[in-house]
Protein backbone atom coordinates (compact mmCIF):
# COMPACT_ATOMS: atom_id res chain seq x y z
CA UNK A 1 0.00 0.00 0.00
CA UNK A 2 1.41 3.27 -1.02
CA UNK A 3 0.50 6.34 1.64
CA UNK A 4 0.67 9.78 1.20
CA UNK A 5 0.79 11.98 4.94
CA UNK A 6 0.91 15.30 4.95
CA UNK A 7 3.27 16.22 7.46
CA UNK A 8 3.75 13.26 9.18
CA UNK A 9 6.27 14.88 12.00
CA UNK A 10 4.16 16.04 14.97
CA UNK A 11 1.89 13.76 17.32
CA UNK A 12 -1.28 12.72 15.68
CA UNK A 13 0.85 12.87 11.97
CA UNK A 14 3.75 11.02 13.19
CA UNK A 15 1.71 8.63 14.72
CA UNK A 16 -0.22 7.95 11.60
CA UNK A 17 3.67 7.48 9.72
CA UNK A 18 4.87 4.64 12.34
CA UNK A 19 2.28 2.59 12.31
CA UNK A 20 1.88 2.34 8.27
CA UNK A 21 5.63 1.83 8.19
CA UNK A 22 5.21 -1.13 10.38
CA UNK A 23 2.38 -2.44 8.37
CA UNK A 24 5.41 -2.49 5.92
CA UNK A 25 3.38 0.03 3.44
CA UNK A 26 5.67 2.75 1.34
CA UNK A 27 5.10 5.71 3.27
CA UNK A 28 5.71 9.08 1.73
CA UNK A 29 6.15 12.49 4.07
CA UNK A 30 5.25 15.40 2.74
CA UNK A 31 5.85 18.78 5.12
CA UNK A 32 8.21 21.90 5.28
CA UNK A 33 10.99 20.18 6.75
CA UNK A 34 11.35 22.81 9.81
CA UNK A 35 10.07 20.36 12.82
CA UNK A 36 10.58 16.65 14.03
CA UNK A 37 11.75 13.52 12.40
CA UNK A 38 10.59 10.82 10.28
CA UNK A 39 11.78 7.16 10.18
CA UNK A 40 14.30 6.08 8.07
CA UNK A 41 11.81 3.92 5.69
CA UNK A 42 9.72 7.11 5.14
CA UNK A 43 10.46 8.90 1.70
CA UNK A 44 10.13 12.81 2.10
CA UNK A 45 9.15 15.23 -0.15
CA UNK A 46 10.17 19.28 0.93
CA UNK A 47 7.32 22.00 0.28
CA UNK A 48 4.98 24.35 1.40
CA UNK A 49 1.28 23.36 1.13
CA UNK A 50 0.22 26.78 1.84
CA UNK A 51 1.28 28.00 -1.61
CA UNK A 52 -0.84 26.37 -4.03
CA UNK A 53 2.32 26.13 -6.89
CA UNK A 54 4.83 24.91 -4.29
CA UNK A 55 2.64 22.19 -2.84
CA UNK A 56 2.00 21.72 -6.99
CA UNK A 57 5.98 20.74 -7.41
CA UNK A 58 6.15 19.38 -4.15
CA UNK A 59 4.47 16.96 -5.51
CA UNK A 60 5.27 16.42 -9.07
CA UNK A 61 3.70 13.96 -10.82
CA UNK A 62 3.42 11.14 -8.26
CA UNK A 63 0.50 8.77 -7.31
CA UNK A 64 -0.34 6.79 -4.16
CA UNK A 65 -3.11 4.71 -3.22
CA UNK A 66 -4.44 6.56 0.15
CA UNK A 67 -3.68 10.60 1.49
CA UNK A 68 -3.55 11.19 5.27
CA UNK A 69 -3.86 15.10 6.01
CA UNK A 70 -4.30 16.21 9.93
CA UNK A 71 -4.13 19.91 8.85
CA UNK A 72 -5.91 22.33 10.88
CA UNK A 73 -5.33 25.73 9.40
CA UNK A 74 -7.13 27.24 6.82
CA UNK A 75 -9.57 24.61 4.55
CA UNK A 76 -7.76 26.31 1.07
CA UNK A 77 -5.06 24.69 2.02
CA UNK A 78 -7.23 21.44 2.00
CA UNK A 79 -8.96 22.20 -0.99
CA UNK A 80 -5.37 23.06 -2.62
CA UNK A 81 -3.96 19.71 -1.96
CA UNK A 82 -7.28 17.89 -2.74
CA UNK A 83 -7.78 19.34 -5.49
CA UNK A 84 -4.12 18.17 -6.70
CA UNK A 85 -4.44 14.54 -5.53
CA UNK A 86 -8.01 13.68 -6.29
CA UNK A 87 -7.03 12.75 -9.63
CA UNK A 88 -3.94 10.34 -8.47
CA UNK A 89 -5.03 8.64 -5.26
CA UNK A 90 -7.99 6.67 -4.06
CA UNK A 91 -9.12 8.00 -0.52
CA UNK A 92 -8.43 10.90 1.40
CA UNK A 93 -8.30 10.25 5.33
CA UNK A 94 -8.76 13.78 6.89
CA UNK A 95 -7.61 14.16 10.85
CA UNK A 96 -11.06 16.53 11.95
CA UNK A 97 -12.47 16.95 15.36
CA UNK A 98 -15.93 16.52 17.41
CA UNK A 99 -15.33 20.80 17.82
CA UNK A 100 -17.08 21.20 13.95
CA UNK A 101 -20.06 20.46 16.13
CA UNK A 102 -22.53 23.68 17.21
CA UNK A 103 -21.76 24.30 20.52
CA UNK A 104 -22.70 23.27 23.33
CA UNK A 105 -22.51 19.78 22.36
CA UNK A 106 -25.60 17.63 23.33
CA UNK A 107 -24.54 14.91 26.19
CA UNK A 108 -25.30 11.34 24.06
CA UNK A 109 -25.08 12.76 20.31
CA UNK A 110 -23.58 11.26 17.90
CA UNK A 111 -22.30 11.91 14.28
CA UNK A 112 -25.85 13.09 12.94
CA UNK A 113 -25.51 16.74 15.40
CA UNK A 114 -25.30 19.73 13.39
CA UNK A 115 -22.35 21.15 12.16
CA UNK A 116 -20.89 25.35 11.61
CA UNK A 117 -21.35 26.38 9.10
CA UNK A 118 -17.89 26.84 6.92
CA UNK A 119 -16.26 27.33 3.47
CA UNK A 120 -13.90 24.94 2.01
CA UNK A 121 -11.83 27.83 0.05
CA UNK A 122 -11.28 29.87 3.62
CA UNK A 123 -8.49 31.13 5.10
CA UNK A 124 -7.21 30.54 8.50
CA UNK A 125 -10.43 31.41 11.18
CA UNK A 126 -11.56 30.24 14.21
CA UNK A 127 -10.33 26.18 14.80
CA UNK A 128 -14.07 24.68 14.72
CA UNK A 129 -14.98 26.23 11.39
CA UNK A 130 -11.30 25.44 9.88
CA UNK A 131 -11.64 21.85 10.63
CA UNK A 132 -15.55 21.65 9.30
CA UNK A 133 -14.02 23.50 6.35
CA UNK A 134 -11.74 21.02 5.36
CA UNK A 135 -13.69 18.13 5.71
CA UNK A 136 -15.93 20.49 3.33
CA UNK A 137 -13.09 20.70 0.84
CA UNK A 138 -11.95 16.85 0.86
CA UNK A 139 -15.28 16.38 0.01
CA UNK A 140 -15.71 18.50 -2.63
CA UNK A 141 -12.76 17.10 -4.49
CA UNK A 142 -13.03 13.63 -3.64
CA UNK A 143 -16.45 13.00 -3.38
CA UNK A 144 -18.24 11.39 0.08
CA UNK A 145 -17.42 8.10 -1.03
CA UNK A 146 -14.02 8.81 -1.11
CA UNK A 147 -13.37 10.56 1.79
CA UNK A 148 -12.78 9.16 5.46
CA UNK A 149 -13.31 11.73 8.31
CA UNK A 150 -11.94 11.08 11.93
CA UNK A 151 -13.66 13.16 13.97
CA UNK A 152 -11.62 12.90 16.91
CA UNK A 153 -12.33 14.61 20.68
CA UNK A 154 -9.33 14.31 23.29
CA UNK A 155 -6.45 13.31 22.35
CA UNK A 156 -3.73 12.13 24.17
CA UNK A 157 -0.52 9.96 23.67
CA UNK A 158 3.30 10.33 22.94
CA UNK A 159 4.45 13.20 21.10
CA UNK A 160 1.69 15.22 22.27
CA UNK A 161 2.20 18.98 21.39
CA UNK A 162 -0.84 20.09 23.08
CA UNK A 163 0.64 20.03 26.45
CA UNK A 164 -2.45 18.21 28.25
CA UNK A 165 -1.19 14.79 29.45
CA UNK A 166 2.53 16.39 29.44
CA UNK A 167 1.00 18.95 31.87
CA UNK A 168 -0.47 16.21 34.24
CA UNK A 169 2.30 14.29 34.44
CA UNK A 170 4.95 17.17 34.82
CA UNK A 171 2.91 18.26 37.72
CA UNK A 172 2.56 15.56 39.49
CA UNK A 173 6.17 14.18 39.02
CA UNK A 174 7.20 17.24 41.20
CA UNK A 175 4.75 15.55 44.15
CA UNK A 176 3.45 17.46 47.03
CA UNK A 177 -0.24 18.34 46.90
CA UNK A 178 -1.75 18.34 43.48
CA UNK A 179 -5.26 19.48 42.91
CA UNK A 180 -7.82 16.34 41.26
CA UNK A 181 -10.72 18.36 39.79
CA UNK A 182 -14.20 17.38 40.72
CA UNK A 183 -15.78 13.69 40.97
CA UNK A 184 -13.11 10.92 40.92
CA UNK A 185 -14.95 9.04 39.07
CA UNK A 186 -16.39 11.18 36.12
CA UNK A 187 -16.17 9.53 32.75
CA UNK A 188 -13.24 10.33 30.57
CA UNK A 189 -13.61 9.87 26.45
CA UNK A 190 -10.22 9.70 24.86
CA UNK A 191 -8.15 8.47 22.33
CA UNK A 192 -4.82 7.37 21.77
CA UNK A 193 -2.54 8.82 18.78
CA UNK A 194 -1.83 5.37 17.65
CA UNK A 195 -5.58 3.56 18.21
CA UNK A 196 -6.70 6.92 15.86
CA UNK A 197 -3.93 6.24 13.48
CA UNK A 198 -4.45 2.12 13.54
CA UNK A 199 -8.53 3.12 13.22
CA UNK A 200 -8.10 5.35 10.22
CA UNK A 201 -5.76 3.63 7.82
CA UNK A 202 -7.09 0.22 8.52
CA UNK A 203 -10.92 2.49 7.43
CA UNK A 204 -9.04 3.75 4.29
CA UNK A 205 -7.39 0.22 3.43
CA UNK A 206 -11.02 -0.91 3.47
CA UNK A 207 -12.65 1.69 1.88
CA UNK A 208 -14.62 3.04 4.43
CA UNK A 209 -15.95 6.30 4.25
CA UNK A 210 -17.82 9.16 6.13
CA UNK A 211 -17.93 10.78 9.68
CA UNK A 212 -17.10 8.73 12.66
CA UNK A 213 -16.47 10.25 16.29
CA UNK A 214 -13.28 8.69 17.06
CA UNK A 215 -12.80 8.47 20.40
CA UNK A 216 -13.41 5.87 23.83
CA UNK A 217 -16.04 4.96 24.72
CA UNK A 218 -18.26 6.62 27.49
CA UNK A 219 -16.60 5.84 30.51
CA UNK A 220 -13.53 3.98 28.48
CA UNK A 221 -11.58 5.63 31.84
CA UNK A 222 -12.15 8.36 34.58
CA UNK A 223 -10.65 11.08 35.93
CA UNK A 224 -9.20 9.10 38.88
CA UNK A 225 -7.91 6.37 37.12
CA UNK A 226 -5.83 9.20 34.62
CA UNK A 227 -4.47 10.85 37.37
CA UNK A 228 -3.47 7.65 39.48
CA UNK A 229 -1.63 6.30 36.42
CA UNK A 230 0.18 9.19 36.56
CA UNK A 231 0.83 9.19 40.04
CA UNK A 232 2.18 5.25 39.42
CA UNK A 233 4.38 6.52 36.04
CA UNK A 234 6.36 8.37 37.96
CA UNK A 235 6.84 7.35 40.95
CA UNK A 236 5.80 10.21 42.71
CA UNK A 237 4.96 10.51 46.15
CA UNK A 238 2.23 13.12 45.13
CA UNK A 239 -1.43 13.46 47.12
CA UNK A 240 -4.30 14.03 44.92
CA UNK A 241 -6.46 16.34 46.46
CA UNK A 242 -9.55 15.92 45.18
CA UNK A 243 -11.36 19.51 44.75
CA UNK A 244 -15.41 20.08 44.34
CA UNK A 245 -16.85 21.25 41.14
CA UNK A 246 -18.69 24.32 43.48
CA UNK A 247 -14.71 24.93 44.63
CA UNK A 248 -13.13 25.01 41.24
CA UNK A 249 -16.42 27.17 39.99
CA UNK A 250 -16.07 29.54 42.99
CA UNK A 251 -11.70 30.48 42.37
CA UNK A 252 -12.65 30.85 38.56
CA UNK A 253 -10.34 27.98 37.62
CA UNK A 254 -11.09 27.07 33.76
CA UNK A 255 -11.94 23.37 32.98
CA UNK A 256 -10.40 21.63 29.82
CA UNK A 257 -7.41 24.58 29.76
CA UNK A 258 -6.20 25.32 32.92
CA UNK A 259 -7.72 21.65 34.30
CA UNK A 260 -6.96 20.10 31.14
CA UNK A 261 -8.75 16.51 30.24
CA UNK A 262 -11.39 17.27 32.87
CA UNK A 263 -14.74 19.09 32.30
CA UNK A 264 -17.87 18.95 34.82
CA UNK A 265 -20.44 17.06 34.99
CA UNK A 266 -23.21 19.60 34.16
CA UNK A 267 -23.01 22.97 31.86
CA UNK A 268 -21.90 23.37 28.37
CA UNK A 269 -18.59 21.35 28.37
CA UNK A 270 -20.46 18.65 29.74
CA UNK A 271 -20.84 16.89 26.56
CA UNK A 272 -17.48 16.55 25.39
CA UNK A 273 -17.10 13.77 27.67
CA UNK A 274 -20.51 12.25 26.98
CA UNK A 275 -20.74 11.27 23.24
CA UNK A 276 -22.06 8.10 21.27
CA UNK A 277 -18.98 6.81 19.61
CA UNK A 278 -21.22 3.43 18.70
CA UNK A 279 -19.93 4.35 15.40
CA UNK A 280 -16.49 4.21 15.97
CA UNK A 281 -16.58 1.34 18.09
CA UNK A 282 -18.72 -0.65 14.89
CA UNK A 283 -15.97 0.42 12.45
CA UNK A 284 -12.97 -1.17 14.72
CA UNK A 285 -11.88 1.83 17.09
CA UNK A 286 -10.15 -0.02 19.90
CA UNK A 287 -8.65 1.59 22.63
CA UNK A 288 -6.09 0.80 24.87
CA UNK A 289 -5.59 1.15 28.84
CA UNK A 290 -5.38 4.42 30.09
CA UNK A 291 -1.96 2.63 32.19
CA UNK A 292 -0.82 2.00 29.22
CA UNK A 293 -1.04 5.77 27.38
CA UNK A 294 0.39 7.70 30.35
CA UNK A 295 3.34 5.48 30.73
CA UNK A 296 4.02 5.28 27.06
CA UNK A 297 3.89 8.75 27.82
CA UNK A 298 5.75 9.67 30.46
CA UNK A 299 8.59 7.60 28.90
CA UNK A 300 8.57 9.61 25.91
CA UNK A 301 9.26 13.09 27.97
CA UNK A 302 11.80 11.41 30.18
CA UNK A 303 14.11 10.22 26.70
CA UNK A 304 12.88 13.86 25.07
CA UNK A 305 11.63 16.57 27.04
CA UNK A 306 8.79 18.29 27.34
CA UNK A 307 8.34 19.23 23.39
CA UNK A 308 7.34 23.25 21.74
CA UNK A 309 3.59 23.10 22.18
CA UNK A 310 1.65 23.41 19.11
CA UNK A 311 1.60 26.75 17.25
CA UNK A 312 -1.37 28.58 18.31
CA UNK A 313 -2.70 26.60 20.88
CA UNK A 314 -3.48 28.31 24.78
CA UNK A 315 -1.07 27.33 27.48
CA UNK A 316 -2.72 24.03 29.25
CA UNK A 317 -2.18 23.84 33.05
CA UNK A 318 -2.98 25.26 36.51
CA UNK A 319 -1.27 27.86 37.54
CA UNK A 320 0.38 28.29 41.39
CA UNK A 321 -2.08 30.61 42.65
CA UNK A 322 -4.91 29.21 41.63
CA UNK A 323 -3.86 25.61 43.21
CA UNK A 324 -2.73 27.17 46.16
CA UNK A 325 -6.22 28.68 46.74
CA UNK A 326 -7.58 25.52 45.74
CA UNK A 327 -5.80 23.45 47.60
CA UNK A 328 -7.10 26.53 50.88
CA UNK A 329 -10.67 25.92 49.98
CA UNK A 330 -10.72 22.11 50.89
CA UNK A 331 -8.29 22.55 53.63
CA UNK A 332 -5.16 20.98 52.43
Amino acid sequence: MRLLVLGGTRFVGRAVVAEAVGRGWEVTALNRGLSGSLPGAVRTLTGDRTSYDGLKAALGDESWDLVVDTWSGAPSAVADAAELLAGRTDRYGYVSSRSVYTWPMTPGAGEDASVVEADPEAGETAYPVDKRGGELAALKAYGPHRVLLARAGLILGPYEDVGRLPWWLDRISRGGRVVAPGDPGRPLQYVDARDLAAWLLDGLEAGRSGAVDTISRPGHTTTQALLTACVAATGSQAELVWVPESDIEAVGAEPWTQLPCWVPRSGELAGLMESDTSRAAATGLRCRPVEETVQDTWAWLRRDGMPPMKPGRPANGLPPELEQALLARVGA
